[in-house]
C-alpha cells in the first residue's frame, strides 16, 4: 500500500481528502439551450485508513457521483469543476491520464451496484478478479488465484475453488454481486468504494457479504466509502455517516449519533421510516393467476422450478420471498411466457395460458403486465413520458389523439406526477418518478394481475415507502392483483396478503402472510426473518454470533 504523505503543517494527511468538491454536468433539454447543473456542492470529507464512511440520502443526492470522485472519473459528462481530491496526499485531479491509470484498480478500487454490467461476458470470472492485481503486478497469477479462492470462500460463494471457471452468465445476481467484491479486494487497494453492494442481495447472503466487508476493512486496514439508501445496512459496517440530498451534505457525524440523535429533519425523516400497516384481506373467489405444478429448467438437466404450485386472487397481492438463486424472476419468466414450463400449467382468468409468449394473444398480453427492478433500462431514453405511457394504449386499445393524451393525463394523476411530466425523458426523472412512470405504463394496459420484480429495490427508503403507498392505493381502485418478487421482509410486511417462501427452486412455505409471518418457523423461513437488518449498531455481530450458535447446536 502507498505510504501516507505529510500535509504542509507537518500532520498526517488522511487516506482520502476531499475539499470543497464541486461537479457540474451539461443537460440538453428537448427544444431547450444546453445549460450546466451542479451535481455536487461544496461537499468535503475525510477518511483515515482502516475507516469506514457511509453515503446516504435519496436518489440523486450526488453519493455516486461523490464516490466515483477519488478516481478521478465523471460518468455521462459529469466533471469536477472545483476543489481538491488527495488521495494518500496526492491531488488527483493534477496527476494526469497515466497517474490515474496507476492509481485505479490498485490504490483505488470501485465495487458498483451493477454488477452485471460491470463484468465482461465474454471472459471467465477468474480472469476478471485476477486482472487488476496481475496488471500492477500485485502478485503473480498462482497468488492472486489462490487469494481469489479464499475471497470466494469468505464471501460464501458456492463451489470457490471452480466458480472462477465459470462465466457471468452461469452465475445468479447475487454470486455475481459477491464475486465483483472480491475482485475489488484482490489488488489489495488503500480505498474501496462500495456503491450499493448488498442491494442486490437477499438478506441472508446480504449478512455473509457485509461481515466479509467488515473483516476485509480489520485485516488489512483498507479505507471504504460506503455508499446506500439502507440506514439498517450502514449502521453495521460504517464508522461515520454523511447525509447528502440535492448535491449538499445534510448532516455528518459518528454513526451513533446519526442513528439516535440526528440533528437535521432530513435526516429524522430517514431514520423514522417506518413499516406501511397493511391489512391482509381475505381471500374470495376464484384465482386470478394459478400455477399449477410447474417444474421447469433452462437447460433440460437441473430443474430451477420444482413442481411449484401458487394461487393469486383478484385485488390481493401475492409475495414471493427468498434467497437470490432461489427460483423467484424464473418463476416469473416461467408465468410470462419467457420460460416455458418442462410440468405444469398455468391458468389465468380460468383459461390455460400458453406456455410459450409468443403464442399468447393480445389479450393475454394486456391482461398479465410486468414492472421491472430497474426503471432506468425499461425505458427507451429517446421517448418522452408522454409516449412511453401512451404506446400500451395505442397497441391494446387504438387508442390516438387527445382521447390518448387525456388517458395518459389521467395515468399521470393516478401516480401523482401530473401533466408537467408529459414531455420529459427518462434522464431528467428522479429514479423514483422513472419507477412511477413504469407504473403508469403497465396501468394503461388495464391488466388483471401486474408482476412486480424487485420494483422498491434500488430506491432510498422514503421514495419506496412512496412507491409501496401509491401499489396499494391504485390496488385499491383498481381491483388489480400484484405478485410482488422481492428478497426484502419489510416491504413483504408492507404491502403482502399471501406469502411463497421459495428457496432452491420450491416453495417451502406458503399461505396468508398471518400465517407465514407466525411461528413456528422451518429452518429457512427462520433464517430469512432474523436476518433482515435493524437500525441498531451491533445487529450485525450479535447476527453472525447467533448464526454461529445455531450452527453448533446442530
Amino acid at each position: 500500500m502507498a505510504d501516507h504523505e505529510t500535509r504542509p503543517d507537518g500532520a498526517a494527511a488522511a487516506l482520502l481528502d476531499i475539499r470543497d468538491l464541486k461537479i457540474e454536468a451539461t443537460v440538453y433539454p428537448p427544444g431547450e439551450d444546453p445549460h450546466d447543473v451542479t451535481i455536487v456542492d461544496g461537499v468535503s470529507l475525510m477518511l483515515e485508513k482502516g475507516k469506514v464512511l457511509g453515503l446516504i440520502g435519496e436518489s440523486g443526492a450526488g453519493k455516486s457521483t461523490i464516490g466515483l470522485s477519488p478516481m478521478g472519473y465523471g460518468r455521462g459528462g459529469v466533471r469536477i469543476t472545483g476543489g481538491q481530491v488527495l488521495v494518500n496526499g496526492r491531488d488527483i485531479l493534477k496527476v494526469g491520464t497515466r497517474g490515474l491509470r496507476k492509481l485505479r484498480g490498485r490504490e483505488v478500487c470501485y465495487v458498483a451496484q451493477s454488477a452485471a454490467a460491470a463484468f465482461n461476458p465474454a471472459h471467465k470470472l477468474m480472469d476478471q478478479v485476477v486482472e487488476s492485481a496481475l496488471q500492477h503486478g500485485v502478485a503473480t497469477r498462482a497468488e492472486a488465484e489462490e487469494k481469489a479462492v479464499a475471497l470466494f470462500r469468505k464471501l460464501s460463494l458456492p463451489d470457490p475453488e471452480s466458480i472462477g471457471s465459470r462465466y457471468p452468465h452461469q452465475v445468479s445476481g447475487g454470486q455475481l454481486q459477491r464475486v465483483m467484491t472480491a475482485m475489488a479486494l484482490c489488488p489489495e487497494p488503500d480505498l474501496i468504494v462500495f456503491d450499493e453492494p448488498t442491494t442486490a442481495l437477499d438478506v441472508t447472503t446480504q449478512i455473509d457479504v457485509l461481515a466479509a466487508i467488515k473483516d476485509a476493512i480489520r485485516d488489512t486496514g483498507v479505507a471504504a466509502l460506503y455508499i446506500t439508501h439502507d440506514l439498517a445496512v450502514v449502521a453495521q459496517v460504517s464508522d461515520e455517516i454523511m447525509v447528502l440530498r440535492h448535491g449538499k451534505t445534510v448532516e455528518s457525524g459518528k454513526t451513533e449519533q446519526i442513528i439516535h440523535a440526528p440533528r437535521e429533519d432530513y435526516t429524522r425523516q430517514l431514520v423514522s421510516v417506518r413499516e406501511i400497516v397493511h391489512k391482509e384481506k381475505e381471500q374470495s373467489g376464484a384465482p386470478v393467476l394459478s400455477v399449477n405444478n410447474v417444474t421447469a429448467s433452462y437447460s433440460g438437466d437441473v430443474d430451477v422450478l420444482k413442481n411449484i404450485s401458487v394461487d393469486i386472487y383478484p385485488g390481493q397481492t401475492l409475495a414471493v420471498v427468498g434467497e437470490s438463486g432461489s427460483g423467484k424472476s424464473t418463476l416469473a419468466r416461467a408465468i410470462t411466457g419467457l420460460l416455458p414450463p418442462r410440468e405444469g400449467n398455468v391458468m389465468f382468468a380460468g383459461r390455460a395460458l400458453s406456455p410459450r409468449l409468443a403464442e399468447r394473444t393480445k389479450d393475454d398480453l394486456r391482461e398479465l403486465q410486468m414492472i421491472y427492478q430497474m426503471a432506468d433500462v425499461a425505458m427507451n431514453p429517446r421517448q418522452t413520458v408522454g409516449t412511453i405511457i401512451g404506446r400500451p394504449l395505442e397497441f391494446y386499445f387504438g387508442m390516438r389523439g387527445a382521447e390518448r393524451d387525456k388517458r395518459v393525463a389521467e395515468l399521470l394523476d393516478k401516480i401523482e406526477m401530473g401533466e408537467g411530466f408529459l414531455d420529459r425523458y427518462p434522464a431528467e426523472l428522479s429514479g423514483g418518478q422513472k419507477q412511477r412512470v413504469c407504473i403508469a405504463r403497465a396501468l394503461a394496459a388495464r391488466p388483471n394481475l401486474i408482476i412486480c420484480d424487485e420494483v422498491t429495490s434500488a430506491l432510498d427508503p422514503l421514495v419506496a415507502n412512496g412507491i409501496l403507498k401509491l401499489l396499494l392505493e391504485l390496488q385499491a381502485q383498481e381491483e388489480v392483483a400484484y405478485l410482488f418478487i422481492t428478497h426484502d421482509l419489510a416491504t413483504v410486511r408492507s404491502i403482502a396478503d399471501s406469502i411463497a417462501v421459495m428457496y432452491r427452486g420450491e416453495v417451502v412455505r406458503y399461505g396468508p402472510k398471518s400465517q407465514v409471518l407466525k411461528p413456528p418457523f422451518d429452518d429457512y423461513t427462520d433464517l430469512l426473518l432474523s436476518s433482515v437488518p435493524e437500525m441498531e449498531i451491533g445487529w450485525l455481530e450479535k447476527a453472525i454470533a447467533g448464526r454461529k450458535m445455531e450452527s453448533a447446536g446442530n
